[in-house]
């Protein structure tokens, strides 16, 4: 008899499903008994599935051909899964070596147990207290949406949705369960019934560990072992399409299981939630983007003040102030003109060039002044304009170069301080991952690496780590390790690290686990993983932050700075065109409504005209309209191994105007 299904839904990430399933390799070698383990792929365009093709042939793949969503993918493996305990896991998880023994016997322990969820740490180490959650009810959720939950999360009435006030270290009887970890026992599902296929994402799991509780079975809290939950790419917690689908599940939930009066409530609080969230959610990301170029609008504004006082005391040749509308109008459109004028210039991107600003701010300052020639009623001062240029530079680079050094603690502003990175594990694979790193491009030095095994003299054992030469990367690496694995805390802070990045291969996930949680948050370390024989080094900042990685990534012109911008403003002056002779083309798109939209939201910026569908992006990629496939000449439709490698070249190779060829092909699409 089986005794463990496992259940993994996939969506594009690819890197973090390979560690997931070399963790769960390891995790059914230490149970030893009979487990399958499910792997469906909701048409993911990253090779996910040839990747689980190639490295895990024992896994039972189901390959979609869309994306049916979270649950219906899940039902899929659920149906035809016949372990007597079955686990949905999520991609981007890494599960300890005795994670599946020991939660089954705590099954085993406890027959009225329907479901099990275990202690999370998200890619630092850090406690994640949706490890543990209450039910939602109107008066539960209205404290977490309002911030109650936040500012009292150990309050038995405020911190009701994560528990707070339950102990962290203590098994306890829940109400939720994380979809991220979520161990069934077959009787209790096949009692209840599968996951709602009602919802999309987010909300199944509230709503399976609901139908439990109510059908006589009870969940449960156990941080008897631990898992790591990256949390990132397939959980855009800040994006404005998390907050919809999140808090539209938690209507679904409502309407369901409570009674019309709190239904009614609740759906009421989630949608002045919904509105709220997504408005400060709007907000904050404007506020981030727009916050250099306000700063420094400021700063040329109150320099042009200074300067226009000086000139009229001092060099005006008729003497007098300037009229109230120079620095009401005349001065916030000269600032329009230089901002836009560095913009394009390249004077924001990454690493700041300060070329970029001079150029940009002279070619602001020179239409700045051929258009004062045609307007007499608004000429007030060439000096004026050539000497607010002047400052402009000076205001930008300054506030560029007190920006640097507030984070760099240097004044190079072409220069980011290098990582300092230490690799734990062998020397074979210290190797391997600064081979990785290189092809990479990764900015940073190999500092050396920290041996996994024990020192077998006892000189070696006392001896503090004693700095060899740092070799900068990507030089050849140091022949002698840093120190040993006990003495990581000291060399973090002696080599003054910002980065350690663990090999799998060398260290079981327990053990990576548990050095993430002894060591000292101060200083602060990031911590990588890089899998068994993978080539992706795998790791996450923060809960909220995506799941990063180094990757032999080729470098892809579509999304180097230059070429965004320039597809940025090309998607601005079509869109604009588009919708100013809409009165004429609209006739002629078979999607009316959907051409209208379309033009807008690429207008707006949360859409593109052509961009990748087959393959995938890079996270926070603006989605596209049409792809650059859908332009090719063929009487016979393409396979996805063609569209894939069409849509590549594109990437690879991109220019402007090969959008605006696949506009020009696919014109009467554009309502798609």
């Amino acid at each position: 008899m089986v005794k463990l299904s496992v259940i993994i839904v996939n969506y594009n990430v690819c890197y973090f499903l390979e560690q997931a399933l070399l963790s769960v390799r390891r995790a059914v070698e230490k149970l030893g008994q009979p487990v399958e383990v499910f792997v469906v792929d909701n048409n993911s365009a990253d090779g996910s599935v040839a990747m689980v093709r190639a490295r895990f042939p024992e896994v039972i793949l189901i390959a979609n051909r869309d994306n049916p969503g979270f649950s219906k993918g899940n039902n899929q493996a659920l149906r035809r899964a016949t372990g007597q305990y079955q686990l949905l896991l999520n991609p981007d998880t890494v599960v300890e070596e005795d994670t599946f023994r020991a939660c089954c016997e705590f099954m085993a322990a406890h027959p009225t147990c329907g479901g099990l969820g275990v202690k999370m740490l998200d890619g630092q180490g850090k406690f994640l207290p949706e490890s543990k959650r209450g039910l939602p009810t109107p008066a539960v959720a209205f404290y977490k949406m309002f911030g109650l939950a936040r500012v009292f999360p150990k309050s038995r009435t405020f911190g009701r949705y994560h528990l707070g006030f339950l102990d962290k270290d203590q098994t306890h009887e829940i109400e939720i369960l994380s979809g991220a970890f979520m161990l069934l026992r077959k009787a209790a599902l096949d009692q209840v019934g599968l996951l709602d296929e009602d919802y999309f994402m987010y909300g199944e799991d509230i709503d399976l560990s609901y139908r439990l509780t109510q059908g006589g079975w009870k969940n449960y809290y156990f941080p008897g072992t631990r898992i790591i939950h990256y949390k990132g790419e397939s959980t855009k917690r800040t994006s404005v399409n998390y907050v919809f689908v999140f808090y539209r599940a938690m209507v679904i939930f409502a309407q369901k299981h409570f009674a019309p009066g709190r239904a009614g409530l609740f759906s009421l609080l989630i949608n002045a939630a919904i509105w709220l969230r997504a408005g400060a959610a709007v907000l904050e990301r404007l506020a981030v983007r727009a916050a250099p170029l306000l700063l420094d609008a400021g700063l040329i504004w109150g320099g042009m003040y200074f300067l226009k006082t000086y000139w009229e005391r001092n060099h005006k040749f008729v003497p007098g102030d300037y009229p109230p509308q120079y620095m009401a109008v005349a001065v916030p459109a000269y600032i329009v003109v230089w901002l836009t004028s560095a913009y394009l210039s390249g004077g924001y991107d990454r690493p700041v060039r300060t070329s970029r600003v001079v150029r940009g701010i002279f070619v602001g300052t020179l239409l700045i002044s051929a258009a004062s020639n045609f307007l007499d009623a608004w000429r007030f001062s060439k000096a004026l304009i050539i000497l607010g240029g002047a400052w402009a530079v000076a205001a930008l680079v300054g506030r560029q170069l007190v920006a640097h050094f507030i984070k760099y603690k240097n004044l190079h502003l072409s220069e980011r301080r290098q990582k300092n990175i230490a690799i734990v594990g062998s020397g074979p694979e210290s190797e391997r991952v600064r081979h990785l790193l290189e092809a990479a491009s990764v900015q940073a030095r190999v500092i050396g690496y920290v041996e996994v095994a024990p020192a077998e003299t006892a000189v070696a054992a006392a001896a503090a780590p004693s700095p060899p030469p740092i070799h900068p990367f990507p030089h050849s690496p140091v022949e002698d390790p840093l120190g040993e694995l006990r003495q990581l805390a000291d060399i973090i802070r002696l080599y003054a690290l910002d980065e350690l990045i663990f090999c799998g291969k060398d260290l079981p996930a327990s053990q990576i686990i548990a050095l993430m949680l002894s060591l000292p948050a101060d200083p602060p370390v990031a911590y990588k993983i890089l899998p068994e024989d993978s080539q992706y080094i795998i790791g996450s900042s923060s809960k909220d932050a995506p799941g990063d990685y180094y990757t032999l990534d080729i470098a892809l012109n579509l999304y180097q700075p230059q070429q965004a911008r320039a597809k940025r403003l090309l998607d601005v002056l079509t869109s604009a065109a588009l919708l100013l002779l809409a009165p004429l083309l609209v006739w002629f798109q078979p999607n009316k409504a959907g051409f209208l939209r379309n033009c807008a939201a690429v207008l707006l910026g949360t859409r593109t005209w052509v961009g990748l569908h087959h393959l995938a992006g890079p996270a926070g990629a603006t989605p596209a309209i049409l792809s650059p496939a859908d332009a090719a000449m063929s009487t016979t439709p393409l396979n996805e191994v063609t569209l894939r490698r069409l849509e590549l070249l594109y990437a690879k190779d991109y220019e402007p105007g090969t959008d605006l060829s696949v506009l020009w092909r696919c014109w009467n699409r554009l309502g798609q």
